[in-house]
């Protein structure tokens, strides 16, 4: 038998199927307070959440007999998730159960906007009869432009396609995916020309906050109208706002913010322009979507207690106990060179070769390609990202994975080649593992280099001139920031050299763009990776 603790209020359908369950005792304890939840947590096999219950480090200092939380939603945010991991206590969330909801609103506030159904009824509870300033016009042949081709934009994009809408579809991470009627294109900007609406279903990150800003707006029809139920910023609300009074856009509906309730004073002024609709984060918030969560939530619980299929885990504890000792120090450096890549590689990926070459080509070295596309993914995902879920999201996206083994051995006994391919260009890192433990990266787009992949990273690309290191050891220096190591590779042919540094702290923004201004500057990217679990603080390898 099985114990489940219902930590959260949980809609009636998840109940009921718990209920249903022969091997299955469920105790209803909501609002719980962190203390009293850490008196009675290790007496529970699972425990389902929603974000009231606050699952702590000391709730789950003593889990007990605890396996599983199941989020009943997205976010784990009231989720102690490392101390969890460490614990052996998976846990997981429900990320398909808003789809259709939030994909729904989006469309309800696109076609409220083009019939400008809000002002008109304001008005008419004013006692006024105003048709004419309120014509509206029809969604039917015009264009939508969506930006990112997730769950819920392929599904907003399904719906315009039902009433006869053009679709455009930009994904700024990911080039392909099941995208039948939709015309991909691959620029920000086109699909901004061309659009008569334009929606966003991208997650928040540094690449995407402000994504639509002035040089976007410039480039749209005055007749266009925005909506935004993904995350609030994705829009640029002072650039959107110059826009709306400007009238250099027709409309646009807002139901996230940048804080919630909104606090920015753009966003406040946005609410109370007549061709702006607001509404208060109501993406999931449908009886269905409540209900959807639960259900997902009970029955992913239920499975991987009986020791079924794990899906949609934001963890996975013990994923590399059954991998040989070679390989276990390749799941850090594969995970850690994806990252990387996905930092320096702009575009959106399309595909994904790894060579594996040496003795470990020999092994299963699957979970290992598993763990670099956690590292190439996650930096452009908004929901969690782990070796359970990320072939799942990879092979959604389009993304073409290709795995090659080989015995031959070049200047290492073993090492791992990858390369990254988007619609804007190819990128390739080679990594090895020093003394059995010690991951590097020893070369990056066939600079040949020894790169610690840990901690604050800057890579630079420029030309190879006398004083370049100078000028922008200069740049960290002034802003008391000290290179706590460096490697340097030169292409004299092409009169190019290639650097990557390790930080003691992190630059801020304004320094790396510093850095990018130096004139013989190409390139320069900040990664920040978490510390190697190893005690590797001497000079290895």
């Amino acid at each position: 038998m099985y114990k489940v603790l219902i930590a959260d209020k949980l809609s009636a359908i998840g109940l009921d199927w718990l209920k249903k369950q022969a091997d299955v005792e469920i105790d209803i304890k909501p609002g719980l307070p962190p203390d009293e939840l850490a008196k009675i947590v290790k007496d529970y096999d699972g425990m389902i959440i929603r974000s009231g219950a606050k699952v702590t480090a000391a709730v789950l200092e003593n889990p007990g007999k605890l396996k599983v939380i199941a989020r009943a939603g997205v976010g784990v945010d009231n989720v102690d998730v490392p101390v969890a991991t460490g614990k052996g206590v998976i846990v997981m969330n429900t990320p398909g159960g808003n789809t259709v909801s939030t994909a729904e609103l989006a469309l309800t506030l696109m076609m409220a906007l083009s019939r400008k159904i809000s002002p008109a009824n304001a008005s008419l509870k004013d006692d006024k009869w105003d048709r004419k300033s309120f014509e509206g016009t029809q969604v039917a042949g015009k264009t939508l432009g969506v930006v990112g081709m997730g769950r819920i934009g392929r599904a907003l994009a399904a719906r315009a396609i039902g009433l006869e809408m053009r679709v455009l579809g930009y994904d700024p991470f990911f080039a392909g995916g099941d995208t039948s009627n939709i015309e991909m294109v691959k620029d920000l900007i086109e699909l901004c020309k061309r659009s008569d609406f334009i929606s966003v279903h991208v997650p928040k990150s540094a690449e995407t906050l402000g994504m639509i800003g002035a040089e976007q707006f410039a480039a749209m029809k005055p007749s266009v109208r925005l909506i935004n139920a993904a995350r609030g910023g994705i829009i640029d609300p002072a650039a959107l706002l110059a826009a709306i009074k400007e009238k250099r856009v027709a409309g646009a509906a807002l139901d996230v913010y940048l804080a919630e309730p909104p606090t920015n004073e753009a966003e406040l002024e946005l609410i109370q322009q007549p061709n702006v609709l607001c509404v208060p984060h109501l993406g999931a918030s449908t009886e269905e979507a409540q209900e959807q969560v639960a259900l997902d939530a009970a029955e992913q619980l239920v499975e991987a207690l009986r020791g079924g299929e794990v899906r949609n885990a934001v963890n996975a504890p013990g994923f590399d106990q059954a991998l040989p000792p070679v390989l276990r120090p390749y799941t850090e450096l594969a995970s850690r060179m994806g990252t990387i890549l996905a930092s320096i590689t702009p575009g959106a990926m399309s595909k994904v070769e790894v060579i594996y070459r040496g003795a470990i080509g020999q092994m299963n070295v699957a979970p290992i390609t598993t763990h670099l596309l956690v590292g190439l993914i996650a930096p452009r995902m908004e929901q969690p990202v782990n070796v359970i879920n990320a072939p799942l999201l990879a092979k959604q996206r389009g993304l073409e994975i290709q795995q090659i083994t080989s015995e031959k051995v070049r200047e290492f006994a073993n090492l791992m080649e990858v390369t990254v391919v988007t619609d804007q260009g190819r990128r390739t890192a080679v990594g090895t593992i020093f003394g059995h433990r010690f991951p590097r990266i020893i070369a990056l787009d066939g600079y040949r280099m020894e790169l610690k992949p840990e901690g604050h990273i800057v890579v630079i690309l420029n030309e190879d001139k006398p004083g370049v290191v100078g000028r922008y050891g200069t740049v960290f220096g002034k802003n008391d920031i000290n290179i706590a190591d460096m490697t340097f590779s030169r292409k004299m042919k092409l009169g190019m050299a290639l650097v990557g540094i390790n930080l003691d702290q992190a630059p801020p923004k304004a320094v790396i763009d510093e850095v990018r201004a130096i004139d013989f500057v190409k390139s320069a990217h900040y990664i920040n990776l978490p510390e190697l679990p190893t005690d590797e603080k001497d000079d290895v390898g």
